[in-house]
């Protein structure tokens, strides 16, 4: 395969050493079945449950230790677009490790993405019938909400100043198949906010992320001061930002949400 830094990635063996910078990534490599084959992950890779303790830690996705990565001969290392330095994941490469970074904008593209990945680490079985369970949750969800009014939301990762998503996120159209529409879906990327912009951009929800920023009770409580008669809710950011097999709960949570809301 091609990656998104346009490398070509052809291994004639499935990998038995796999280094992931990326914590929906390690997830996914859990769920399609391996566990010894994982050697290295990131200090943010929480699930599965037990694998930090167990395996080596090569520092966070945007600070990777190279000596680390390096001590432990991988024979593929997963990266990601976004989520990584492009320096540090081209200094992996030129020593002589074979590197995938994935590129995930859509909802489509982590089901490619998937695929793609369940080719490299042979485990293409698992990856469809993977993707065939996350699309079928999303077929779901476009029935529960078709018909329905959309919500024009905000959706907060950070405070401190007031940071949301733009319409080139993965977040943005995830909830884009629960009807939820970001008011900030005409910018890019994720843009700094004030209160008075969240004012102008008149939400009829706020939803507060549990990641990247911890939002507490006091935090909604802020929210709900600065913009009187708006409703704010939390919600869980794991199921709107990691694109690997996360997406399997996905669909059902936001529907379960969509009926909280109305």
């Amino acid at each position: 395969m091609t990656d998104a830094f346009g490398h070509r990635i052809a291994l004639t063996v499935p990998p038995r050493r796999i280094v992931s910078l990326v914590p929906s990534q390690t997830e996914l490599l859990a769920d399609l079945g391996l566990d010894d084959e994982v050697v290295g992950l990131t200090r943010f890779c929480v699930h599965p449950a037990g694998w930090k303790a167990r395996k080596q830690i090569i520092g966070g996705t945007k600070n990777v230790r190279l000596d680390r990565v390096a001590a432990l001969s991988p024979d593929l290392v997963i990266a990601n677009k976004e989520e990584n330095v492009r320096e540090q994941v081209e200094a992996i490469a030129e020593d002589g490790c074979p590197v995938v970074v994935t590129d995930v904008a859509t909802v489509a593209d982590a089901l490619a993405m998937i695929r793609d990945v369940g080719v490299l680490v042979g485990r293409s079985t698992q990856a469809g019938a993977l993707t065939d369970q996350i699309v079928a949750g999303f077929d779901a969800l476009a029935r529960e909400v078709a018909g329905a009014a959309p919500l024009q939301v905000a959706y907060l990762i950070w405070r401190d100043p007031w940071m949301t998503i733009g319409g080139d996120t993965f977040i943005h159209d995830v909830l884009h198949h629960a009807g939820l529409v970001s008011v900030f879906g005409g910018q890019t990327r994720y843009p700094v906010v004030t209160a008075d912009d969240l004012r102008a951009a008149a939400p009829d929800l706020v939803l507060l992320s549990s990641e990247p920023y911890p939002f507490k009770p006091k935090h909604h409580q802020e929210i709900a001061a600065a913009m009187p008669g708006v409703r704010v809710h939390g919600i869980d950011g794991e199921l709107c930002s990691w694109y690997g097999s996360r997406l399997r709960h996905t669909p059902a949570y936001l529907a379960e949400l969509r009926r909280a809301l109305a």
